[in-house]
């Protein structure tokens, strides 16, 4: 998943989330370089073998998605896997990844949220504050399309469904994957 998520990803990339590195052997040849945005110490640490294994320049230059201290138009393009969820504000992250990512540029993101299925989203309701408490704020409930589409981006590219499993876990596996201008 995350290596169809990177597909088509080019130049300088804007990575929100990057905790330890799951994404760098799927970045196409086509990216340049790689702005990383992390908040976690042991998440960039456990990250170190991964980046010293690839020729792709990776900086690490914030903390916070929310506020990016970087130039508009700055980047070619933006990835954003499984971390929607616990961002506080994933609306102003996703407003700052639209703000650095240049005209035209493209956002891909792969994510989980909130399921259509009536009967698994109100599973989803009542298991999130369990979820936030024990997964590091994880929100189960999050509109990750409406999210995307609110912060102007404009979606271009969509597959949603559920992973692979027994579908007591369903609240927890409906998946997104999207790319957006």
């Amino acid at each position: 998943m995350r290596e169809v998520a990177c597909a088509g990803l080019t130049g300088r990339v804007l990575e929100i989330g990057f905790g330890s590195g799951l994404n760098v052997r799927w970045y196409p040849p086509e990216v340049s370089s790689v702005t990383a945005i992390e908040p976690s110490d042991l998440g960039w640490q456990l990250s170190e073998r991964r980046r010293a294994r690839t020729a792709t320049t990776i900086e690490r230059a914030g903390l916070d998605g929310q506020r990016l201290d970087l130039a508009d138009d700055s980047h070619d393009s933006a990835l954003v896997t499984f971390s929607l969820c616990t961002i506080p504000d994933p609306l102003l992250a996703l407003r700052e990844a639209r703000r650095v990512v240049r005209e035209g540029g493209r956002l891909h993101a792969l994510e989980h949220g909130l399921a259509p299925d009536e009967s698994v989203s109100r599973w989803q309701r009542r298991w999130e504050p369990v979820q936030r408490a024990v997964a590091g704020g994880c929100h189960l409930t999050r509109d990750i399309p409406g999210l995307v589409e609110a912060a102007g981006w404009r979606i271009q590219d969509s597959e949603q469904s559920y992973l692979p499993g027994p579908g007591m876990a369903r609240p927890w596996t409906y998946g997104y994957r999207l790319v957006a201008v």
